[in-house]
């Protein structure tokens, strides 16, 4: 008999760039409550608009600041005794009451970052800083290209468990139904932190036969993104992030876009595929186990791969890579 807790092996958190809201999301002097890394968290949005992370509880008697506090210029202003915080530091500034702040009147501060159309956390098991950093995409920044569609979900699975299918071409076929693996070649830049997939093939389009190129770039384990590739002065692009809730779920989001010479001809079709391919995973995703030392075969060296690289992720190495004979 097979028992769940006996078949699976846990993961650790990775340590990465995660998204934990879409920017549009959060306007200016908003204060949005958060639950990210098994933590509780409060996002707000400073009245000069830039993006703030700071863990929520009030140092003087426990209040949520994500519950009924309030912006105030750069800070945030609880709301039982109207203590601020400053988003960036996370220190007191100010106490209506008192004259003097105590030295240790404090919330921890998280480094922020938005770009992308992504408000992004970065998450470290050690509380260290940023080790690494991602690019910002000319596309969401093209008048020629389409305002980003978007959508999410929240699922139980691992970060990793979900970034794998990017290395799995095998799965394509039997899950997705494609007509054959979407193998294709492979590159880890020198720092690592980075890789890009390629497939490409010979294909009829609205505006011709073209040779086609699927791009796949992933940086860590927690951002990918899409694109469709061939077309002179055409493309599709999309954009994604799974931001870990806790040990055992995740938070899914995406922003799909393309050019706009793109949109009525091919454009919705783009979209609509590719959620309709998440959404063939789901299954499998929600009802695996992880397997840290899976038995993999000789025709899993995009796994085997995908599986050395991740191991950088972690704090503590997981897993060793295996090839059964």
């Amino acid at each position: 008999m097979a028992k769940r807790e006996l078949e699976h092996d846990h993961l650790p958190l990775p340590n990465g760039w995660f998204a934990v809201a879409f920017s549009r999301d959060v306007q200016d002097g908003e204060v949005v409550p958060v639950e990210y890394f098994g933590e509780e968290l409060v996002l707000f949005r400073t009245r000069s608009g830039h993006a703030k992370v700071l863990d929520p509880f009030c140092p003087h008697l426990g209040a949520h600041l994500g519950h009924g506090g309030r912006v105030m210029g750069e800070t945030i202003r609880c709301p039982f005794h109207a203590w601020q915080f400053d988003g960036t530091s996370g220190q007191c500034t100010h106490i209506p009451y008192s004259e003097r702040i105590p030295k240790k009147a404090r919330v921890r501060s998280w480094d922020v970052q938005e770009k992308n159309g992504f408000i992004w956390v970065w998450y470290h098991s050690e509380q260290k800083p940023p080790e690494w950093d991602f690019p910002e995409l000319p596309e969401f920044s093209d008048s020629e290209w389409s305002p980003p569609r978007q959508f999410d979900l929240i699922l139980d699975s691992y970060v990793q468990d979900t970034h794998e299918n990017n290395n799995d071409p095998v799965h394509f076929q039997y899950v997705h139904k494609a007509t054959q693996a979407m193998e294709g070649d492979i590159h880890y830049d020198p720092d690592s932190t980075h890789y890009r997939i390629t497939n490409s093939s010979e294909q009829e389009t609205p505006f011709g036969t073209f040779t086609m190129t699927l791009v796949r770039d992933s940086w860590g384990l927690g951002l990918t993104a899409v694109r469709s590739e061939g077309i002179p002065g055409a493309g599709l692009l999309m954009y994604s992030s799974t931001t870990p809730i806790n040990d055992g779920q995740v938070h899914s989001r995406w922003l799909l876009t393309c050019s706009n010479n793109m949109v009525d001809l091919a454009g919705e079709e783009f979209m609509a595929n590719l959620t309709a391919g998440v959404e063939q995973d789901f299954d499998i995703w929600k009802n695996k186990v992880h397997r840290s030392r899976p038995m993999l075969c000789d025709g899993d060296e995009y796994l085997a791969g995908f599986r050395r690289w991740a191991r950088q992720f972690y704090t503590e190495p997981v897993g060793a890579v295996e090839v059964a004979e």
